[in-house]
C-alpha cells in the first residue's frame, strides 16, 4: 500500500535555515509578521490536514473517479464532506488578500504546502488550487466591485473558481479562438462558445463556481491581440450575494483520463452567459498569466509531490521486501535473504528519486521567496529583479518538475517490481496521475519554448547572466566551506557550462529559424540540472554545519550523489544541443 507522510523537517531545513525566509518576510510590512513559530505551526497543521483528509481518499478517489449524469457532475465519495472540512478550516484562504477575507500568507510557504496537497492527493488539490488562481486573476486586474463580490467568496471555499482557454480546435494558439463576448447596455457582456478540458469545470463540491473566460469582442484585433479576459459565474449572483438562477453555463461531458480521475475535466458550453470584463478589452491573455504562471508553478509541484509521495512509499517497500542477498555479506541471518534496500541498483533508484525530490523542493523554496519579493517588496530594484527571476525560473521549474517528477514515479514503481504494476499498491497511480503534469498549463515542450524564446533569444541572454552572476557571487563567498568546497568547481563547471550554452543557443538561433524551437527542450534541462546543482550545493553548506545529525548527513550523501550520478546528464545534453536542429528538421514530413 501506499504510504505518505509530510515531510516536515525537511521543509523547515529548506525554509529556515537554507534560505532564511523569516528574514525575507520581516523587511516587508506585507509579510512581516510571518515568524518561524507562525510558518511552523501552519506547516505542522497543514501536515496533519493532508494527511488524515486528503491521503485517504487518493485512491478512492482514482477508483470511483467523477461521474457525469444529464449535465450533473459528482465528485468522488467523501470529497465534498473533506471539502467542507477543508474550507472550514482555512486553508481556501491561505494567501488570499486579508482585504477580502484572505490570510496573507506568503508564496514562500504556501509553495510547501502545495507540494504536500499534491503529494497527498492531486485530484483533490486541484480543486483549490485552481480556486486560488482565480482568485489572484481577479484580484490583481477585476474592478473593485467584482472583487468585494467575489472574492470572499472563493476565499471562504464557498465559491470555486476555473480557467477556461482552451477550445476544441485550438490549445495553446488562443489566438484563433471562436469564444464570442457581446456587449449589452448594463456594462456586462454576453459569453458564448465552448471550452474544453476545463479542470474542476463543474463539481459538487461548492455553491458556486466562478470561471474566468478568454473570448473575442465583436470589433476585436484578430490574434492573441484580440483576446479579453471575463468573470462568467454559473450562477447569477444577486444584489445581496445570494444565488440566483442558472447562467447559461452548462457541462456537456467530463473527461476519461489516465489518471487524475477525482479531478473533473470539464466540456464547458457557454450560451449566453452574463458575465463580466476583467482589466482591459483585448488585454485578456496578459490578465491570464497571472493565473497561469501562478497555476504553472503549482502544477510542477505536482511533479514533485507525487515524486515525493512515491519515494516514501518506495523506500518503505525496499526495507520490508526481502529478495536475495547482499553482495557485502549476508545482512539478515534470521531470514532467507535480505531486504532489497541493500541491493546497489535499488539504492540508485531511490538516491536519484530522492535527489530529485529534494532538489525541487529547495528550488521551489528559492522561487517561492522571489514571488514574496516581486509582490511585497517596497525595494523597486529588488521587486523587478525579483520580477524577472520569476520569468526567467517558471517555465524552468513547470517542465523540469514535472518531468523528474514522472521519472521519480517511474522509478518508485520499477523498485516495487511485479507489485508495482498491480493497483492495490498504489505506485502505478502516481505514474498514471503525474503524466498530466508534463502536458497541462502549457506542455513541457511550450515551457522550454517559452524559456529559449522569450527568456533568452529575445533578450539576448541577459536574464540568464543576470541569475549566473548572483549564483557564481554566492560560489564564491562558499567555495571554501565544508559542504561546498569537494564540489565547488563541479558547481562553477556548471555554471560555464549554462553559460557558454546560452551562447551556443544565441548562436544557433541567429543561423537557423529552427533552431529555437527544436533546441529548447534540452536547453531547459541544462538549466534545471544546472540550478538544482545550486540549490544542492547550498543545502550542503548549511547541512556540513551540523554534519553529525541524520538529516544533515543525509543531505551531504544524496548532494554528493546528485553531483556525481545526476548533474553530468547536463553534459550529454550539451552535446545534444551542439548538434544543431538540421538533424532534426531533416526529414521530410511526408516521410513521418
Amino acid at each position: 500500500m501506499a504510504t505518505y507522510k509530510a515531510p516536515l523537517d525537511d521543509m523547515r531545513f529548506v525554509l529556515h535555515e537554507v534560505f532564511e525566509a523569516e528574514k525575507v518576510w520581516a523587511a516587508m510590512p506585507a509579510t512581516e509578521e510571518v515568524t518561524v513559530d507562525l510558518a511552523d505551526a501552519i506547516l505542522e497543521e497543514a501536515g496533519k490536514m493532508v494527511e488524515g483528509l486528503m491521503f485517504p481518499l487518493n485512491r478512492s478517489g482514482d477508483e470511483e473517479g467523477c461521474q457525469w449524469n444529464d449535465g450533473v457532475v459528482t465528485t468522488p465519495t467523501g470529497f465534498k464532506e473533506a471539502f467542507k472540512t477543508f474550507a472550514e478550516n482555512g486553508w481556501t484562504s491561505l494567501s488570499g488578500n486579508p482585504e477580502y477575507g484572505g490570510q496573507g500568507m506568503p508564496k514562500g510557504l504556501a509553495v510547501l504546502f502545495e507540494e504536500m496537497m499534491h503529494a497527498a492527493n492531486s485530484s483533490f488539490a486541484l480543486y483549490s488550487l485552481l480556486s486560488n488562481g482565480a482568485s489572484l486573476a481577479i484580484d490583481a486586474h477585476a474592478s473593485e466591485e467584482l472583487k468585494q463580490k467575489f472574492l470572499p467568496k472563493i476565499y471562504a471555499g464557498e465559491w470555486a473558481g476555473t480557467m477556461c482557454l482552451t477550445e476544441p480546435h485550438c490549445g495553446t494558439d488562443l489566438g484563433i479562438m471562436r469564444s464570442k463576448a457581446v456587449p449589452n447596455d448594463d456594462g456586462s457582456y454576453q459569453i458564448s462558445g465552448t471550452k474544453i478540458f476545463i479542470t474542476g469545470g463543474d463539481h459538487d463540491l461548492t455553491d458556486n463556481i466562478i470561471h474566468l473566460v478568454l473570448a473575442k469582442l465583436p470589433d476585436a484585433p484578430a490574434g492573441s491581440k484580440g483576446i479579453s479576459l471575463f468573470l462568467v459565474p454559473k450562477f447569477h449572483v444577486n444584489e445581496d450575494n445570494s444565488l440566483g438562477g442558472a447562467n447559461g453555463v452548462t457541462c456537456g461531458s467530463i473527461e476519461h483520463k489516465m489518471g487524475i480521475k477525482g479531478s473533473a475535466t470539464c466540456v464547458l458550453n457557454f450560451d449566453d452567459a452574463k458575465g463580466w470584463l476583467v482589466g482591459n478589452a483585448n488585454e485578456g491573455l496578459a490578465c491570464m498569466f497571472t493565473m497561469m504562471n501562478y497555476e504553472r508553478v503549482s502544477i510542477g509541484l505536482q511533479g514533485t509531490g507525487t515524486g515525493d509521495a512515491s519515494y516514501q512509499s518506495a523506500a518503505a517497500y525496499a526495507k520490508d521486501r526481502l529478495q536475495g542477498r547482499s553482495s557485502d555479506g549476508v545482512k539478515n541471518p534470521d531470514a532467507n535473504a535480505d531486504p532489497i534496500i541493500h541491493h546497489g541498483d535499488v539504492r540508485r533508484m531511490l538516491l536519484t528519486m530522492r535527489a530529485l525530490n529534494e532538489g525541487g523542493r529547495a528550488l521551489a523554496g528559492y522561487l517561492g521567496l522571489q514571488l514574496d519579493v516581486s509582490k511585497f517588496s517596497a525595494d523597486a530594484d529588488a521587486k523587478k529583479k525579483a520580477g524577472d527571476r520569476v520569468a526567467l525560473l517558471t517555465p524552468v521549474a513547470k517542465s523540469f518538475f514535472t518531468d523528474r517528477g514522472l521519472e521519480a514515479c517511474v522509478l518508485g514503481q520499477q523498485v516495487f517490481g511485479g507489485h508495482g504494476y498491480i493497483r492495490e499498491w498504489g505506485m502505478e497511480q502516481y505514474v498514471r496521475d503525474v503524466r498530466i503534469a508534463q502536458i497541462y498549463e502549457g506542455t513541457n515542450g511550450i515551457q522550454a519554448l517559452d524559456l529559449a524564446g522569450r527568456k533568452v533569444v529575445r533578450n539576448g541572454g541577459k536574464s540568464v547572466q543576470a541569475f549566473l552572476q548572483d549564483a557564481r557571487a554566492w560560489l564564491s563567498d562558499n567555495a571554501s566551506k565544508d559542504g561546498v568546497a569537494p564540489f565547488a568547481d563541479k558547481l562553477g563547471q556548471a555554471f560555464d557550462l549554462l553559460d557558454n550554452i546560452t551562447t551556443e543557443l544565441l548562436e544557433q538561433s541567429g543561423k537557423n529559424a529552427n533552431a529555437t524551437n527544436a533546441l529548447a527542450m534540452e536547453y531547459l534541462d541544462i538549466f534545471g540540472y544546472v540550478i538544482y546543482a545550486w540549490m544542492w550545493a547550498r543545502m550542503m553548506e548549511v547541512a556540513a554545519r551540523n554534519a553529525d545529525q541524520p538529516l544533515q548527513k543525509a543531505k551531504l550523501i544524496t548532494g554528493r550523489f546528485y553531483f556525481e550520478r545526476l548533474l553530468p546528464r547536463a553534459n550529454a545534453l550539451a552535446e545534444q544541443l551542439r548538434a544543431g536542429s538540421d538533424n532534426i528538421m531533416a526529414l521530410d514530413a511526408d516521410a513521418f
